[in-house]
């Protein structure tokens, strides 16, 4: 990297930190709503982290995530830089909602336009202020409203640099996910820019396991890097190549026999759906063995609704 990192024409050098602003735009009643960014920089040159959060305004995990790691001074670097950018969707937070005002999604908007969409406006922001200066990324997000998200980390497994990070990062699940069109990680991916997705928890709470997860994530990523020494411990973590979602084949109230990172075998009962007057009574099968990542946590559902998210195919070596 240079000197210097330079966003919105401030200069950060060496064993520098430095708060900046970037102006996005203002709210119907005039006030403006600027993002915030963390610069941390190690007084030796080196590898620059990005870590974001709140790309979705009603995922909260990953806000907190970023938010302890500055305020217990745990990302400062000994080598190398930190930009950290805890709130992304300010407008979405402000609504508690997973989009902007208009509706639309950041994290399906990028590269981004100057004069697009607020959606795309901030998604251009990103690209052409931060993304530039990284090296690698942290995206933290959280599952959407009443699904709660194991633990996991997503990536491509086509990139072996992108394994290595997941393994250093060693949360206990590692999922392969291939790049989707318009994605916050597709977009830097264009710029061969690393980015791994970390997801914990539901929209709206905190997940204080998962919390921790990615704390002591983020900071065995940075000891891979050569950022600075940690003495966090490692966890045994699976790698699955596939997963699938059980729907609900009947209306009616979903009752689970499994937690959030069960294993499951093939033909074990997942839970059963009853109608709310206690006539009929339907039990969920796993149709194959894996690792339950993600669960329906309303116990009201429709038919076709997704109930379970499980991971497949375990691969034993990568």
């Amino acid at each position: 990297m240079p000197e210097y990192i330079r966003i919105n024409n401030k200069k950060i050098s060496l064993g520098e930190t430095a708060d900046v602003n970037l102006s996005i735009a203002r709210l119907p009643t005039y006030t403006s709503i600027d993002l915030p960014v963390k610069v941390i920089r190690g007084k030796i040159d080196g590898p620059v982290l990005l870590l974001t959060g709140g790309l979705h305004g009603d995922e909260i995990n990953g806000i907190e995530i970023i938010r302890r790691l500055m305020k217990q001074n745990l990302i400062t670097p000994d080598k190398g830089s930190v930009i950290a950018v805890p709130l992304v969707n300010v407008y979405g937070f402000i609504q508690n909602a997973r989009g902007v005002p208009d509706g639309k999604d950041i994290n399906r908007s990028f590269p981004g336009s100057k004069s697009g969409s607020l959606a795309k406006l901030v998604a251009y922001t990103l690209m052409n202020q931060i993304i530039p200066q990284i090296d690698v990324g942290l995206d933290f997000h959280t599952g959407g409203a009443s699904r709660a998200n194991y633990p996991q980390i997503r990536c491509t497994f086509d990139d072996p640099y992108n394994i290595a990070i997941a393994k250093a990062f060693a949360p206990p699940v590692v999922l392969h996910s291939s790049l989707i069109d318009k994605s916050f990680r597709k977009a830097a991916f264009r710029k061969k820019k690393k980015i791994l997705v970390y997801e914990t928890g539901e929209a709206h709470r905190f997940d204080e396991m998962g919390i921790r997860e990615g704390i002591n994530g983020t900071l065995r990523v940075m000891q891979f890097l050569g950022m600075k020494d940690t003495n966090t411990s490692f966890n045994d973590t699976d790698f699955y190549r596939k997963s699938h979602w059980v729907r609900a084949r009947y209306a009616g109230l979903f009752q689970s026999n499994i937690n959030l990172g069960d294993y499951v075998k093939r033909n074990q009962l997942l839970g059963k759906i009853t109608d709310p007057f206690g006539f009929e009574s339907f039990k969920v099968v796993a149709s194959r063995d894996g690792r339950v990542i993600g669960l329906n946590n309303s116990p009201v559902v429709h038919k076709g609704d997704a109930i379970m998210h499980i991971a497949t195919e375990k691969e034993i070596s990568l």
